[in-house]
């Protein structure tokens, strides 16, 4: 996705921290510019102050949403309206949706029926339904900003060691097959290549792995032979 792409960013206050949204906005900045800002919930309960001081710096439109039926969450279907009125009557490049709560996993697969992203962020308690079902998942405990006296900061998430990174069977299985899919005549992998199959086939993200950039992650985990040349990046497995 370019900068010139239009995201909508939907919060769903009632199953998320407002700690991370600052590391929320800057991840998608990568991929477009966040056109659409709405954060939804009760604003007369206790609980959404944290989210409430969030609101004006950050251009965020709240949406006032009564709880009309206990035990029901209203939150969830105004979110749910909203997201489908934008789909049609919007020019929207990808969606991001804010939430733990894996209740929202048929509007993300709604979404992508239409060849739309859809960025998902929540907690790590996320249910993998939800989780797997996103273009790309990012873990927001990944993403919370640290407020010292003087500045603010994103929590540096600790970074996977080479071990950690070859004991995870999932990661390493998911690697070898996007290397082993866009493998050329010659042997190697543009990595570039292998990067859009596995987003392609995946949520995955090398920042939940503690890494901005996917090459970063792929010579920390020393899995594959790495070559560089003026036409970018080629992997390939190494010879046994």
């Amino acid at each position: 996705m370019t900068p010139e792409n239009k995201i909508a960013l939907l919060i769903d206050c009632d199953n998320v921290s407002h700690k991370s949204i600052e590391g929320v906005i800057d991840e998608l900045s990568k991929y477009g510019k966040v056109n659409i800002r709405r954060a939804y919930g009760n604003w007369k309960a206790s609980n959404m102050k944290g989210w409430e001081e969030k609101l004006h710096p950050h251009a965020i439109k709240p949406i006032q949403q009564f709880a009309y039926t206990k035990g029901k969450n209203a939150t969830d279907s105004a979110i749910i309206i909203d997201a489908m009125d934008l789909l049609y009557t919007q020019n929207i490049n990808a969606f991001a949706l804010m939430t733990s709560d894996s209740d929202f996993t048929p509007l993300v697969m709604r979404i992508l029926a239409n060849g739309i992203t859809v960025y998902g962020f929540g907690e790590n308690k996320t249910p993998d339904p939800f989780v797997n079902a996103c273009s790309q998942f990012i873990y927001t405990e990944n993403l919370e900003i640290i407020e010292n006296d003087d500045s603010k900061e994103v929590t540096e998430n600790i970074k996977k060691t080479r071990a950690q990174l070859r004991q995870d069977a999932a990661l390493v299985k998911l690697l070898r097959i996007a290397v082993e899919q866009t493998t050329g005549e010659d042997g190697w992998s543009h990595l570039g290549q292998v990067g859009q199959y596995i987003s392609n086939n995946s949520s995955f993200s090398p920042v939940n792995y503690g890494y901005k950039k996917f090459s970063d992650l792929i010579r920390k985990s020393e899995l594959f032979e790495i070559r560089n040349d003026k036409s970018g990046i080629y992997i390939k497995h190494p010879e046994k």
